[in-house]
Order: structure tokens, then C-alpha cells, then sequence
């Protein structure tokens, strides 16, 4: 940790609520200033943004017009010109509901204003949709005098009253709809009030849980600070929990929300909170149609697409903080009345595990089966607290172990694997004839190594607790007994004849995948492929079967066999879909490393890509290893920048949560790049946690120990850390895992070490890919040393996506043709190899090692500062350009010139990353 650690300070909310704000802004300005329309109606929902954007029209439209503002309120609405009263005062009472005396008493109040002058007036009201007929019948003819301009911001639900809505129909006033952030103006907010990285899984979270309400947003961000949730963890922004939906900020907004409401709808809006999903029908019979129509019209509730309908509140974290602003008392009336009206339970999961909660939270009883099944749902789901606590009240001796092994899910789920993995050595032999009985072995397997075990000792503590139960007995097959590999039989004796219990297969199987064993791990899933009995237990040892053996085949250079077993492994994951085990995310990190390994950068990322989108919910478990398989793509593909931007979160990220052991991999991936781009503070960081950390699986501890490797050697530059990796190629380990080998020659030559280059042109031809079959055809024209051939290539590598390799290619030709005389051909091959350089975000690359110079990491609010500084902006036009304060662009300003090494704005142009 580092001494920035901390959590995030207390959000204003000027900046945010303009953020993504510039274009309507600008729109609405350039309309009222043209006069192509005397008003402009601005309208969004509650918490949009409205107020805060028409205060901006303000401010910028101040110095050139005379501005009167008039806030509508609702306690108003019924008073007739009630908002126009502070300019009717000296109207007796009969002139004061005479609509001719009160527009002669606010054009007098105006030509006061204008003080002889002839400067323009904008009328600018808020809360527009809160106005009574009258008031607005006024604003209205106004408008069609040309006395005023007016800017009017209210609300599509109910709508800007019929007065104003007539002049919007008779085209004599523009509508501005303003939208919800979206999630790049999310993560532009979260870079003005977050001082540091704000990782993608962070932003995600919380757009999704804000909806892009700036209002939400704000309060989410106020409560996740307030309570540690959002906290910094070297220099990363980092979710330690869910996003809290009972702090005071967020609390307060629904509680006003709700306190304007009519009392039937906030009992409506209370029932749809407490019982979502729930059927629209209920409601309407319960709350009634009319009501139900304009609670969807408001979109504070919104309708599912399937049959019957269902709704929801619009908001998971909303409908969470509605719930709990109801008390016990009246949570248990609301629900007896719910009951009366259904005729029968919900006929979707998530309704049954709303409706359990929803009792448990009364103080009622739930049968044991139904706890059991809601149990199911919230892991599947991930709501692990809520799966835990149901899990813990099933009592039933039959119902309890599969109770268990939820419960330990859930921790696991919660990176507490020691708790895990002693709930389910409690009950996993237990659970050896139900459906589920592969998932929670193959559960408890993971549990202890997350723990730091090695595969071969849990499969003999797990044998020997099979031989002890009378399941298994000694003849059977292992790793140690190869004549019994896929038969299961062996000898003559009766007792030897009887079948391997399929928990010692599973066990086999991952002993095998360990080892990189991939022909016996093809015999194996062969012979389980061959009996296709139908079995649970047999989809889920085919599953993994397939997924292991597609990673040996992808080690061992054989990548098109590993990603066709990656594909029917993946075809597999239906029928395991349901359960205690993450069979999707173990499939999919075997998938992408062989699409990884074959050079499909784009086949990998769409697979990585529809992961985030369909297992959104998985992301706080399983989010730092997706991240960190894009961080090696990027490093894969010579984007040594971007993947340090993916690993620096993507190691935080492990950090908190490590369910497949990827800590140490993603440290020494870290060091790597870190020390490639000469950060050394954040290079001697990584390599310490590289050190400090549990060696994960073989097969990326040895990748790990060849990056860490030369990371050392970057930071050294001694020669012992690409001796290390020489070492290391030589073992056994490595040379039966030709495509592994071919990657660390790789690394080799990337370190500037071009004694590899035979080496590989040797060994590429053994693997498959076209990964593989680019580094053979580079290293064979480097070979022949052909400056014609090795430009040709560097074309052909750059149009196929390979740029790092062509950038080599066109250096290499540059070089030879300079010594050839060639100067103007050698010239053309570096301004090439150049263009390479900026497609990759390398800046330049000098000395014996083919590296970045060290990098500089400008946020985008002051790339944007820098820029419109380099054009010879003053602070306050900055300012205003951007629509910040001038501090915050001095302070800005003021980092980025530490940053870059300068002292004053004349600098930046030279400083800049060109």
C-alpha cells in the first residue's frame, strides 16, 4: 500500500452534473443568441441534470442579457400566478387574478430591468412543469410578443403545462431532452473527483448502479466514500463491496422523492420495491391501472418483455433503498395485502427469492426447500450475503449439506477461501450422488488452492479420504498407475474389475492438467466421451476434461487441437449453467489463452467482451482475472502501455479477490511492464507482491517466473535475468511445451537478445497458429538478411495485426539498407517502424533493449487542459471552455507540468508525447 491509500474524498456536484453537458449547452445557447426560437424547453427526468444545466445557461448568457429566474414549486401549482407574485405586489386583489393586469405589472417589472437599455431579456424557469396554467398562459404570451426569451426545464411526466406545450406543437419553441450519463461521461466524472485510476470494473459498477443519474450518482459516490467501500489502493480506485443502497445520501434522495408523491403511489412504488419481479396485474388490482400506467409513463417502475408482465423499479440500488425506508410493521401489511391478491407464487426464481426474502425480513417462516432453491438463485446471482443468510436457516438433514455447500460458495465468492474449504470438507462426500456433486468437488479442489495447495497433495488427501469411506480402493487409477489410464480396469481379480469412482477420474484429470499431460488427458476425456451415459457428473468431467486438455495442447504448440477442445468444452456449459461451480469463467480463461496463443487478438477479446456483458454480476469475483487476460492480450500484442493500464488494476483487483490463483501471474506481468516503461516505483512494488505471492498453476507460474525474469533484467540490465530465462527454456518443464518455449524466445528477443532468432526460426514451425507462423516468417528474413523481403513482410505483418513484429521487420530493414547505402529507402523503413511506435502508444525506443521510454499517464481532463494550453488559452478561457473553475485548471496544469518535467505553459509543446 502506499501512502496515497485512502478513501474518496466528498464529491461536490457542480462539475458532475455538467459533465457530458457541452453540446445541449451549447445548443440551447446558440438558440436563444440566433433568436431562431424565442424558447427552448428543457426537459429530463428527476435527478437528470436539468437545474444544474440551466444554471449554466445563466451564467454563460449573463454578461450579454438581463436574466430574471423563476423556480416553479408544487406547493404553487394550484395558486393561480402564484410563481409571479414577488413581481404582481403592487396589483390590488381584483388585478391580481386579471391575466392583462399581471402581463402590464411583469412587463413594467422588465422595462425597470432594462433601464432604457437595449439589452435583450431571457427568462429562465425552473421546475417548469410545477407552474399553474395561468403563470404559464403568461410566460406563454411572452413568448409570442417577443418580450423575452425563456428557457423552461421541467419534466416529461407530467409534462410542461398545456400553455407552453401549445407553443412547442405550434413550432414556436425548440425541446432539448436531456439523457442519462452514459458510461464514458461516467468515467469523465469519475476522473475529475478521483485522483488516481479508476479501473474499467469500477466504472461499470457504478454506471450500472447509478443508471446514469447524476443525482444517484452523486449520493452513491457521498455514501461508497463515506463508508470505505470506494477506497485507493496504489493509486488504484477500488470497490471493496457492493455499492451501498443504505447511506444517508442516497437514503435522503429517496425519502424526498417519496415524500412528494400522492400516498398511493408511494404505496405502489413501496409493493413493486418490496415484492419486484412482480406481476403488473397485481398491482393494478391492488394500486389500479390508471396509477400503474403513470408510474410507467414516469419510468420510475418499468415493465419486463416476457409473459405475464412483469415490473420492477427502474433502479436495483433504488428499489434496495425504498425497501429500506419501510419498516417491519408496514412491510408486513404490505405484504399480507400482496398475498391476498396473488393466487399464486411467482412464477420466476427471482420472484421466489423475493418473496423469501421479502418474509425473512417480516419475521415469517420459509420451508426448507424453498429457502434451498432461493439459495440457488441469489449465488447464481452472486448476492452472496443474501444467499449465505438463507443457506444458514435450512435445518432439514437431507436439504442441509446442499445448504453448505451454497453457503461456502458464497464465501468463496467473498475471497474467503479458508472458510470455504472447511464447510466443504464437511460436506462433500456427503453430496457424492446429487446432481451437483461434481460442482462441489470440483468447488473444494479450488478452495484449497486458493489456499496455496498444490493439486497432487489434495488429490491424495482426497484419495485417501475415498479409500477410508470405502469408495475407492487401490488399484485405482492416478497419475502414478499409467496401465489404468481410460480403463478403469486392471488384472484378473474381481476386485481389481470394479469401475473408478468418478471422483478419483475428476481428481485424475486435474492432476493431468497440471502436468501439461495433454495425450493422456485426450485418452481420458476420450474414454469419458465414448460412454455418454447422460450423468450430470459426465457432462461436468467431459467439461473439464476438455477445458485442461485445451490448455496443455495450447502450451505444447498445438493450439488449433487446444481451441477446438476449448469449443467443445464451451459447448458443454449449458447443462452446467446452474450450480456451485464457475464452469464459465473456467472454460472462457482457457478459451482466450488459446485464441492468445494463435494470435487471434480479436477472437479473444470478443469472448472476453460478452463474458462482461452477460456476467455482469460476476465481476466483483471474477473480475481481475478477466482483466488481467486483457492486459496480456495488450502485452502479447506489443501494446505495452495499455496493458499496463489494464494490469495495474487487474493485480488491485487480485488483490481482493483471486478465485483461479492469477495474483502472481498478474504481479510479474505487472513487474514486466512496469519495469519495460521505467516506472521503477511501481516495477520495485510489483516485484516485491511477485515475490511475496503463492506460486498459482504450473503453467503460469512458469510464464511468471520468465516475465519476472525479464522485468529483472529491464530494471538490471546485467544479463542475469535474460540468463534466467535461457535456464528456464532448457527444462523439461519447457521443451515439452513448445508453444510456452516459443513465447519465452519471444521475450528473449523483445530484450533485444537476437541469438534467440535461429531458435525460433527452429521451433515456430512446430507450433500452430499465426502467431507462430509471423514470428517464423520474420525471423526467417532476418536470417537471410533480404531488406526487400523484411519490408514486404513488415507490410504483411502490419495488415494481419502483428504490429509489434512489424515494427521489428522495419527497424531490421532499416539497418540493413543504411549499410547498404540505401539512405532514402532506410529513411522510408523507420519513418514505418515509427508509424508502428504510434499505432502501439510507444513514444520511442533507444539503446540495446528494445523498450518505451518511461511513460507519463496524463488523465483525460488534463490532456484536455493541456491541449486547449498549448493553443494559448488563458486559464479562464480554459476554464470556461470546459466549464470548470479556474482552480481546478491551475491545479491541473500544475500536475501535469510535474509530470512531464516542465516549468511553465512555453514548455508543454516540446514535452508532449509527440
Amino acid at each position: 500500500m502506499d501512502s496515497s491509500n485512502g478513501h474518496a474524498p466528498r464529491p461536490g456536484s457542480a462539475y458532475r452534473f455538467l459533465t457530458g453537458r457541452r453540446e445541449p449547452l451549447d445548443r440551447i445557447c446558440n438558440i436563444i443568441r440566433s433568436r431562431t426560437s424565442q424558447a427552448v424547453f428543457l426537459m429530463a427526468g428527476p435527478g437528470i441534470g436539468k437545474s444544474a444545466l440551466a444554471e449554466a445557461i445563466t451564467e454563460r448568457l449573463s454578461p450579454e442579457m438581463i436574466v430574471l429566474r423563476i423556480h416553479g414549486s408544487s406547493s404553487l401549482a394550484g395558486v393561480p400566478f402564484g410563481v409571479l407574485t414577488p413581481y404582481t405586489a403592487e396589483l390590488t386583489a381584483e388585478d391580481s387574478v386579471s391575466p392583462v393586469a399581471v402581463l402590464r405589472s411583469v412587463w413594467t417589472y422588465f422595462e425597470k430591468l432594462k433601464d432604457g437599455k437595449d439589452t435583450p431579456l431571457l427568462l429562465v424557469v425552473d421546475d417548469a412543469h410545477h407552474l399553474d396554467d395561468a403563470s404559464a398562459g403568461i410566460v406563454a404570451d411572452m413568448i409570442s410578443a417577443g418580450w423575452a426569451s425563456v428557457v423552461a426545464a421541467g419534466r416529461p411526466r407530467p409534462g410542461l403545462p398545456q400553455p407552453l406545450d401549445q407553443l412547442w406543437y405550434d413550432g414556436l419553441a425548440d425541446r432539448v431532452d436531456l439523457r442519462p450519463l452514459n458510461r464514458e461521461q461516467i468515467e469523465e466524472v469519475l476522473a475529475h473527483v478521483l485522483d488516481g485510476t479508476v479501473p474499467a470494473a469500477t466504472v461499470d459498477s457504478i454506471w450500472s448502479a447509478s443508471g446514469g443519474n447524476p443525482r444517484i450518482l452523486d449520493a452513491l459516490l457521498h455514501d461508497a466514500a463515506e463508508q470505505g467501500i470506494l477506497a485507493k489502493r496504489n493509486g488504484i480506485w477500488m470497490l471493496l463491496g457492493p455499492l451501498p443502497s443504505d447511506g444517508a445520501k442516497l437514503t435522503a434522495v429517496v425519502s424526498k422523492d417519496l415524500l412528494r408523491r400522492r400516498p398511493e403511489e408511494q404505496e405502489a412504488l413501496k409493493l413493486v420495491a418490496l415484492a419486484e419481479p412482480v406481476g403488473r396485474k397485481v398491482i393494478e388490482d391492488i394500486c389500479g391501472a390508471e396509477l400503474v400506467r403513470s408510474l410507467l409513463d414516469q419510468q420510475t417502475v418499468v415493465e419486463g418483455s416476457g409473459s405475464p408482465a412483469v415490473l420492477r423499479m427502474w433502479n436495483g440500488v433504488i428499489g434496495d433503498a425504498v425497501r429500506k425506508n419501510v419498516s417491519v410493521s408496514r412491510s408486513l401489511q404490505l405484504l399480507e395485502k400482496l398475498r391476498a391478491q396473488q393466487e399464486a407464487p411467482p412464477s420466476s426464481a427471482d420472484g421466489r427469492l423475493r418473496a423469501a426474502e421479502w418474509a425473512l425480513e417480516c419475521g415469517l417462516r420459509v420451508a426448507d426447500d424453498e429457502l434451498l432453491e432461493a439459495a440457488a438463485t441469489a449465488i447464481t446471482g452472486y448476492r452472496n450475503a443474501s444467499a449465505r443468510m438463507m443457506a444458514a436457516r435450512v435445518k432439514d438433514p437431507i436439504l442441509a449439506p446442499h445448504a453448505r455447500a451454497i453457503q461456502a460458495r458464497a464465501l468463496f465468492n467473498e475471497a474467503h477461501y479458508s472458510e470455504a474449504a472447511g464447510i466443504l470438507d464437511g460436506c462433500w462426500l456427503e453430496l457424492e450422488d446429487s446432481v451437483e456433486a461434481a460442482h462441489v468437488l470440483l468447488l473444494r479442489a479450488a478452495a484449497h488452492q486458493a489456499l496455496g495447495q498444490p493439486m497432487d497433495a489434495i488429490a491424495a488427501e482426497s484419495r485417501e479420504l475415498l479409500r477410508r469411506s470405502g469408495r475407492l480402493h487401490d488399484h485405482s487409477g492416478s497419475p502414478a498407475d499409467p496401465d489404468d489410464a481410460g480403463s478403469g480396469t486392471s488384472g484378473d481379480s474381481p476386485a481389481m474389475q470394479a469401475p473408478r469412482p468418478w471422483q478419483d477420474q475428476m481428481l485424475r484429470l486435474l492432476e493431468l492438467g497440471e502436468a501439461g499431460d495433454y495425450k493422456s488427458l485426450a485418452a481420458d476425456v476420450q474414454d469419458i466421451r465414448s460412454r455418454n451415459p447422460g450423468e450430470p457428473v459426465d457432462d461436468a468431467l467431459r467439461a473439464i476434461g476438455l477445458a485442461l486438455s485445451s490448455h496443455a495442447l495450447s502450451a505444447a504448440g498445438r493450439g488449433i487441437q487446444g481451441l477446438d477442445a476449448a469449443l467443445l468444452a464451451a459447448s458443454e456449459l449449458p447443462s452446467l449453467r446452474d450450480g456451485v461451480y464457475f464452469f464459465n469463467e473456467f472454460v472462457l480463461g482457457r478459451l482466450v489463452t488459446d485464441y492468445l496463443a494463435m494470435g487471434e487478438w480479436e477472437s479473444a477479446e470478443r469472448e472476453m467482451a460478452n463474458y462482461a456483458l452477460e456476467q455482469a454480476a460476476g465481476a466483483a469475483c471474477f473480475g481481475g482475472g478477466l482483466q488481467l487476460l486483457r492486459g496480456y492480450s495488450l502485452l502479447r500484442q506489443g501494446r505495452i502501455e495499455r496493458a499496463y493500464q489494464m494490469l495495474l488494476p487487474a493485480v488491485e483487483a487480485l488483490r481482493l479477490n483471486d478465485p483461479l490463483q492469477l495474483f502472481r501471474f498478474g504481479s510479474s506481468l505487472g513487474f514486466y511492464v512496469a519495469a519495460r516503461l521505467g516506472d521503477a516505483a511501481q516495477a520495485r512494488r510489483l516485484e516485491l507482491d511477485y515475490k511475496d505471492s503463492t506460486p498459482g498453476a504450473p503453467a503460469n507460474e512458469l510464464l511468471a517466473k520468465a516475465y519476472a525474469a525479464a522485468a529483472a533484467e529491464y530494471v538490471a540490465r546485467d544479463g542475469k535475468g535474460l540468463a534466467a530465462i535461457h535456464t528456464l527454456a532448457t527444462t523439461t518443464e519447457i521443451s515439452v511445451r513448445e508453444g510456452m518455449h516459443l513465447e519465452f524466445l519471444a521475450i528473449c528477443w523483445d530484450l533485444g537478445d537476437h541469438s534467440v532468432i535461429p531458435l525460433v526460426r527452429a521451433l515456430a514451425g512446430n507450433v500452430e497458429g499465426r502467431w507462430a507462423a509471423a514470428m517464423l516468417t520474420l525471423a526467417g528474413d532476418w536470417v537471410t538478411a533480404d531488406a526487400d523481403a523484411l519490408m514486404d513482410t513488415a507490410a504483411n505483418l502490419e495488415a494481419a495485426g502483428f504490429v509489434n513484429l512489424a515494427r521489428e521487420a522495419y527497424a531490421r530493414a532499416s539497418t540493413l539498407l543504411e549499410e547498404s547505402g540505401e539512405r532514402r529507402r532506410s529513411r522510408q523503413a523507420i519513418a514505418l517502424r515509427e508509424k508502428c511506435d504510434h499505432e502501439l502508444g510507444e513514444r520511442f525506443r533507444e539503446g540495446h533493449f528494445i523498450a518505451a521510454a518511461p511513460a507519463v499517464h496524463l488523465t483525460r481532463r488534463e490532456q484536455d487542459i493541456v491541449e486547449l494550453a498549448v493553443q494559448g488559452l488563458t486559464d479562464r478561457e480554459i476554464a470556461q471552455r470546459l466549464m470548470v473553475s479556474v482552480r481546478t485548471v491551475e491545479g491541473h496544469l500544475y500536475r501535469t507540468y510535474v509530470k512531464l518535467g516542465v516549468r511553465s505553459r512555453d514548455e508543454l509543446a516540446s514535452a508532449l508525447p509527440k
